[in-house]
């Protein structure tokens, strides 16, 4: 072999152990007993066989071969076996490892928690992204105002302020779980969300009530101290309403109710870093639960008939009577909710005591639903006409298109839910077609295309020519 060809050789090795190496730096070692990253836990043990444990798991397995009866000598004396055993296939694990997370860049918040602004300016904030719903957001923005006040204020006062934990009232689709996720992120604050219906009593099938900790605890990046200043918002609360008429244990009803009387009111939970559920091998931390701030959100079906039975019964005798029919035709009902009407519906007192904000949220009419597709800093109508936009094709509504949009959305009862499955189905063939023309410059969608009973009008670019594209199916 030549010189020249040796050198080759050589580099086409080199080559591939930097190749090897690149590869390799993508990807991170995992423990074998918690499962848990080198970059959750540090430093790895790499032991024979392709194992690698991090050092807690290390060392609870010394503790615990130290508290036993095992012969530890004798164990020892294994070791020789196990490291010079045969490298058969099923014998040996293959390396544990993780692709590894891009870091998250750093987001800047609208504004300082510690220094926070006057309500009228959160609410300012959430206007560019929220239609409608001006109560609700002025609630909100006050709760959060003297709720972060509460927490970084300097002066000393002997006077306990309670924190502002709140309960949504709401119909499906009104917006309960934007609202939170938008004011998380001008406060730039980790944020847990949970559904009510997954969680149950310690001891049974399903997520105990600290389990929503961990996941906090999880998005503020294993930090204690980011965590205990976040908000966990608990959807579907009107699920473990307490049940009525039944003998059983209700242990995802009135049990899990009693189960966060604690963390609302304000406990030291201990959860696990770094993982989802407790075991042995997983180490634990104290989150403080006193200044993470607890909104809860439902729909309560039926609410307006507990609602409308206790108006009903104020208004049965003297000049009050003709307001019966008036109950009867109300759909504002739910803004007259009152404690006592959650406690008939199922919620038990002490739960209601330590969520002191209750409001309510309107359900969406035509009028909004319209808005919410065009007005929002993010409005779903924007964000299609980017994606055109990245083909360089203009996307335009008509005003009788959107108000079709609107209509339809009214008819699945969802509220503005509902939007982005109608226009998803709208846009379907549009997206699909349009990148096979580079000559179309520009789509308007009718209310007949909507309908079924059109298409939409197609220019070209540089000419007054237009296209058809098929009717939706």
């Amino acid at each position: 072999m030549s010189d020249k060809d040796l050198k080759d050789d050589m580099n086409i090795e080199e080559t591939k152990q930097h190749e090897h190496k690149d590869h390799e730096d993508n990807y991170e070692s995992v423990c074998y007993l918690c499962r848990r990253p080198k970059s959750k836990v540090g430093k790895m043990i790499h032991i024979p066989n392709n194992i690698d444990i991090c050092a807690d798991c290390m060392q609870k397995t010394f503790d615990t071969i130290n508290q036993g009866d095992n012969p530890y000598m004798q164990m020892m004396g294994l070791t020789p076996n196990m490291l010079y055993m045969p490298n058969l296939p099923n014998d040996v694990p293959k390396p544990q490892k993780l692709k590894k997370k891009k870091p998250e860049e750093e987001v800047a918040a609208v504004f300082d928690r510690k220094k926070i602004p006057a309500p009228h300016v959160i609410k300012a904030s959430l206007d560019d992204y929220i239609i409608g719903q001006d109560y609700a957001k002025k609630v909100i923005s006050v709760a959060v105002y003297n709720h972060y006040k509460r927490i970084y204020s300097v002066k000393k006062s002997d006077v306990a302020i309670e924190k502002s934990n709140m309960l949504m009232i709401g119909p499906t689709g009104s917006g309960k779980t934007y609202l939170v996720k938008t004011l998380a992120k001008l406060l730039n604050v980790p944020l847990a969300i949970t559904d009510a219906t997954s969680l149950t009593e310690a001891g049974y099938i399903g997520d105990d009530v600290e389990s929503v900790i961990s996941k906090l605890l999880q998005n503020a990046g294993n930090d204690v101290e980011k965590a205990e200043q976040g908000i966990i918002f608990i959807d579907e609360i009107d699920k473990i309403a307490k049940k009525r008429n039944t003998n059983s244990r209700d242990v995802s009803g009135e049990s899990v109710q009693q189960g966060l009387l604690k963390l609302l009111e304000g406990a030291d939970v201990e959860v696990p870093v770094g993982a989802t559920s407790k075991n042995a091998m997983v180490p634990l931390t104290t989150v403080n639960t006193e200044n993470i701030l607890f909104i809860c959100g439902g729909a309560f079906p039926d609410l307006d008939k507990v609602i409308k039975t206790r108006l009903n019964k104020q208004s049965s005798i003297g000049f009050q009577a003709d307001l019966k029919d008036k109950y009867d035709e109300d759909s504002n009902l739910l803004q007259k909710v009152t404690v006592d009407d959650l406690r008939e519906y199922g919620m038990i007192p002490e739960f209601l005591g330590r969520l002191p904000i209750i409001f309510t949220l309107e359900g969406l009419t035509r009028d909004m639903l319209i808005k919410v597709l065009q007005e929002p800093k993010n409005a779903i109508l924007r964000q299609y006409q980017e994606l055109l936009a990245m083909d360089e094709v203009k996307l335009q509504f008509s005003e009788d298109a959107l108000e079709a949009i609107a209509e339809k959305a009214l008819e699945k009862k969802t509220g503005a839910r509902a939007l982005r499955a109608i226009l998803e189905n709208i846009m379907l063939d549009i997206m699909y077609e349009i990148p096979k023309d580079d000559n179309i410059g520009s789509v308007q969608i009718t209310k007949d295309y909507i309908e079924g009973r059109g298409v939409p009008l197609i220019e070209m670019r540089g000419t007054a020519n237009t296209k058809k594209i098929a009717a939706r199916q």
